[in-house]
């Protein structure tokens, strides 16, 4: 190939997740190897995802990678291992309109270029590695003709970011721990697709955009070696979680995916406050939309709406239905009004409809929104504006998909850098 100056290039999509029973902790950190095993709802990829371009030319001389339009070290063991395992099952890949054909043993020799976008905070809690190594896994295995299967892949992705394994698959999707010392069997599965449960609204309330100050790997490895919680949480709650949660999406059981929702995310963060040093991802902001979701359904009798938050103050909060978003929405923009002026079609993204259920079209209809009648007692009705920078507004999605339109790629076609 020396000489040759074609560049082959595959653009992906792929979703983020959020884990309704967390992921936290790990028994490997080489091959990244949980200490339980995790469930996770694959979010709207229209709303939130990392689109990925991945090139290959023999006129690359390294491995070069772009996140978010800046380029990146590839010297870190995560990425080596995913372009690793992904080159020893390359095939033989030909492109007859471009003259190209690249056999097995070439993929050694070629180097790859990749440029990576996330539509939403890299680093704030909202599983942006888990989208990005998902899709850098599965796009390589597009570009060097990989035949295995989500489940195998997933293990690789798995190897760059543990959460990355769910993003595999769309809708409702379990992380098994497996027993295997060589990870193996530490794979992801489908538990249902996203049409399964096609009634679910999902609201995430952007409380930062910031870096957090504690990684989750940092914050993981201290967890395991401090915090006495999660052992008990491992062995004893999770196993038990799981089968009920599984119970739960089967049966769409809003009351008991809720109640379990709730109760494992509170149980993460007290793992985080039973860690040495204590870790906070949470903020004031965070435990303010807690209590008026506590409270609105305790006053309906029935859980309207479950809470969950990752490793970082960002909420994300899932509705049984439309009409339970739309309420939940008011209730939200009564408490953390946006600035006056605001163009709510930029302070809500994703499915805007959700504003009009709402009976919101613009500012002044939030300034007239009364305050929740199960919190208004006069003293629960400050409002606290700009403490959510914004809401995205997105429902279970689908899985990883190629993007076939040339002008979606992050890559030039000719020269195979960022464009």
């Amino acid at each position: 190939m020396v000489g040759q100056k074609w560049v082959r290039l595959v653009t992906a999509q792929t979703p983020t997740n959020i884990a309704v029973i967390k992921y936290w902790g790990k028994r490997d950190e080489t091959l990244i190897l949980p200490v339980n095993d995790s469930i996770s709802v694959t979010l709207d990829p229209n709303h939130l995802c990392t689109t990925t371009t991945v090139a290959v030319s023999p006129a690359f001389d390294r491995d070069r990678m772009w996140l978010n339009g800046k380029e990146i070290s590839l010297v870190g063991g995560r990425y080596q291992n995913c372009l690793r395992e992904i080159r020893k099952r390359a095939t033989d890949v030909e492109d007859k309109e471009k003259g190209i054909k690249i056999a097995k043993n070439d993929w050694e020799n070629l180097h790859v270029h990749i440029a990576s976008h996330n539509n939403f905070p890299t680093a704030a809690g909202l599983a942006s590695s888990a989208a990005g190594f998902a899709c850098l896994v599965f796009a390589l295995a597009k570009l060097m003709n990989v035949r295995e299967d989500e489940g195998k892949l997933s293990s690789i992705a798995r190897q760059g970011s543990g959460s990355a394994c769910r993003s595999l698959y769309g809708g409702f999707v379990k992380w098994i721990m497996g027993n295997n010392e060589d990870g193996s069997d530490s794979l992801a599965v489908q538990l249902a697709d996203e049409k399964h449960w096609d009634d679910l609204v999902i609201l995430i309330a952007v409380v930062s955009s910031r870096q957090k100050e504690t990684s989750s790997t940092s914050g993981m490895r201290e967890s395991v070696e401090t915090s006495l919680l999660l052992k008990h949480r491992a062995q004893e709650i999770v196993p038990k979680r799981v089968v009920q949660m599984e119970e739960a999406i089967k049966n769409k059981d809003f009351p008991s995916f809720a109640s379990l929702t709730c109760a494992d995310s509170n149980q993460f963060h007290a793992i985080c406050l039973d860690t040495s040093p204590p870790i906070f991802y949470m903020n004031d902001t965070s435990h303010k939309i807690i209590s008026i979701v506590e409270k609105w359904n305790r006053a309906e009798g029935t859980p309207q709406v479950a809470y969950t938050f990752d490793a970082g103050p960002n909420a994300v909060l899932i509705a049984h239905d439309r009409k339970a978003a739309s309420e939940l929405l008011k209730r939200l923009l009564f408490y953390f009004p946006p600035g006056a002026g605001t163009d709510l079609n930029s302070y809500v993204i994703g499915d805007k409809s959700i504003l009009q259920d709402a009976g919101v079209h613009d500012m002044k209809d939030v300034e007239s929104l009364s305050p929740p009648p199960e919190l208004n007692d006069g003293i629960s009705n400050q409002k606290y504006p700009g403490d959510v920078t914004y809401f995205i507004c997105t429902r279970p999605g689908h899985g990883p998909v190629v993007l076939c339109d040339e002008s979606k790629a992050l890559l030039d076609p000719e020269t195979g850098l960022p464009k």
